[in-house]
């Protein structure tokens, strides 16, 4: 069975606002995290390299990372999706687009992309959330 997520991207999310991150964050919600592979908590910033395949067949490796230096002296807690700069403007991706990633029998992963029509803005203000949820299959 194919396992899928999706993320609205913010204007964080594709470098929209000038400010540097160390990727997407990924909510510590249950669902979205087991899509991902289990990171090791007992190990200081764990990583794991994940390859996924776009339409036209191009290969594109992300990170995926548990930021848990929380626990080793440090100030993070979080999970993030890295290494999606070249992806996101390669695509010429922008916020309010979808990004969709997929998960399929054997392991293969793909990702995919849906343009957005326009921002969700409210009285001159751009509301962001967390974007991410579970794609049915």
């Amino acid at each position: 069975m194919t396992h899928a997520i999706s993320k609205v991207l913010s204007p964080n999310d594709t470098g929209e606002t000038g400010a540097h991150q160390a990727g997407i964050l990924v909510p510590k919600d249950s669902e979205i995290l087991g899509f991902f592979p289990t990171l090791p908590a007992d190990v200081k910033n764990p990583r794991m390299h994940l390859y996924f395949r776009d339409d036209e067949g191009a290969q594109w490796e992300f990170a995926f990372i548990y930021y848990n230096n929380r626990f080793f002296g440090g100030t993070r807690n979080e999970y993030r999706l890295t290494r999606m700069t070249p992806y996101i403007n390669g695509n010429g991706l922008k916020a309010g687009d979808e990004l969709i990633l997929e998960r399929h029998p054997g392991g293969a992963r793909t990702v995919t992309f849906r343009r957005s029509r326009a921002p969700v803005v409210e009285e001159g203000v751009l509301r962001l959330g967390s974007g991410w949820k579970i794609v049915a299959a």
